[in-house]
């Protein structure tokens, strides 16, 4: 098979060797779902994305982090196709997930995702408990989407955070995303996170732009806006802007590319 082309991306920073390290691969034509795992492996980066372009111009998209195919993690893909120029002011992606729209503005990227609010029945009466004993940190609040959120009382807490890894891929759940409210003294954000995902190959994720679909809805129904700046606190770190629409989540970040070549397969 000939060389194949492939970008890495940090999503969700302005500056190299922050944020959210993805690598993009681009086929023109996928092959089967075995070969994608193990390039994934192969990458050992939280994301890595396989764009293909259809006859329409649109593009289908997939991922995979080193364990499993995941539903969601555009960012890295959409900065990637701008910097080949094979798109220009925006970019619709097929997934999983439905359709993916991003549009570009400046050096920003917005795009535009399903909102996806917590179970509104309350979770299992032993979850509370067990999240606090995996993430060795008090819990004040819990919620089931498509991951569980656990919400902590301060910044701090989520900061400091060590957790059981080994515990948290006991809970039944893709992921764990652990939230607070407010980060004053390390630049403003209206909610921190972090997120924890071994069940999927990834102990902690950098930055993840799938969390805040869940976590703007969250955060709304608690402070009553519907307009955030984020912060996810990971030691890379990166800042979102975040805007709950209805049932849709605006998501704004920037991205840069720190390696480019060709992928032999």
């Amino acid at each position: 098979m000939a060389p194949i082309r492939m970008i890495q991306v940090d999503a969700f920073t302005n500056e190299p060797f922050a944020g959210n390290p993805a690598a993009v691969v681009l086929f023109g034509e996928l092959p089967d779902d075995a070969t994608l795992q193990k390039i994934a492996l192969e990458m050992n980066l939280s994301e890595t994305a396989f764009p293909v372009k259809r006859p329409d111009g649109d593009w289908d998209l997939r991922w995979f982090t080193p364990g499993a195919e995941v539903d969601l993690a555009t960012l890295g893909s959409a900065h990637a196709l701008k910097e080949l120029s094979l798109v220009r002011d925006a970019v619709t992606f097929h997934t999983r997930s439905g359709p993916l729209r991003c549009e570009f503005d400046a050096d920003k990227i917005v795009m535009d995702f399903p909102n996806s609010p917590v179970d509104p029945s309350p979770p299992p009466a032993d979850l509370l408990a067990a999240l606090s004993n995996c993430l060795g940190a008090a819990v004040v609040d819990c919620g089931i989407s498509f991951d569980v959120v656990a919400q902590l009382a301060s910044p701090e807490a989520v900061r400091s955070l060590t957790p059981s890894l080994d515990g948290v891929a006991k809970i039944d759940t893709r992921a764990i995303i652990v939230t607070a409210s407010g980060d004053i003294d390390n630049g403003p954000a209206d909610f921190v996170s972090r997120v924890f995902a071994p069940r999927v190959g990834v102990n902690e994720d950098p930055v993840t732009g799938s969390a805040h679909t869940i976590l703007a809805p969250w955060w709304a129904e608690r402070l009553d806006i519907t307009t955030f700046r984020a912060h996810q606190v990971s030691a890379r770190g990166g800042r979102l802007g975040v805007k709950l629409l209805g049932d849709r989540v605006e998501l704004t970040g920037n991205a840069v590319t720190v390696v480019t070549g060709t992928l032999h397969v």
